[in-house]
């Protein structure tokens, strides 16, 4: 049997290609402009993720080392100082991400912390333990009922797949990366 195949004003037989390789030449296609526009709304939303996070946790610091060491991992003076550094760095990461600068770096160390925290929530989930993440202040033990690691795994591994795409593709828009690159880079 013999493929039909139709053909548009300019000789393209784009249509007797299946739906999915026809959606991946669009993207390709379009890829210059849709992808800094979509990694300028990733950066956006890790930047408040993360500024959000440290902002509720700085406040107190002790608090924020006893959710750490809730997770029962790590020697108790380590769990404090953990604690008490994480809110310092996501409120970091979270003004790098949201100025655009050295987006890369920045999104990678963004991508180990949510492995991190990935991992730390499975383990406290496979071990039974009773605690919320800490995610956004408080942490600490919990009701059974009141635990919510799938979720809280869930949200993570989608945060961290915008960490990911902003690693491979870096360049976004409103960024001093694109200001510090020149006006070539910013086209």
């Amino acid at each position: 049997m013999e493929t039909v195949r139709a053909t548009n004003v300019a000789g393209d037989t784009a249509s007797a290609r299946p739906l999915g390789k026809r959606i991946i030449a669009v993207l390709r296609q379009r890829w210059p402009v849709f992808g800094p526009w979509f990694g300028t709304l990733a950066r956006l939303i890790l930047a408040g993720v993360f500024i959000v996070a440290g902002a509720l946790k700085v406040g107190d610091l002790a608090e924020s080392g006893r959710a750490a060491n809730a997770y029962d991992v790590l020697p108790i003076e380590l769990g404090r100082f953990v604690g008490a550094v994480l809110p310092f760095m996501e409120i970091m990461v979270g003004v790098l991400l949201l100025v655009g600068l050295a987006t890369r770096v920045v999104a990678f160390v963004n991508g180990l912390m949510y492995l991190v925290f990935i991992t730390a929530i499975a383990q406290a989930w496979a071990r039974g333990l009773t605690i919320d993440c800490g995610c956004f202040g408080e942490g600490g033990q919990v009701a059974p009922e009141d635990t919510r690691y799938a979720s809280e795994i869930f949200r993570d591994t989608l945060l961290f797949g915008l960490t990911a795409f902003l690693v491979v593709f870096p360049r976004t828009r409103y960024s001093l990366d694109a200001c510090l690159a020149g006006p070539e880079e910013n086209e």
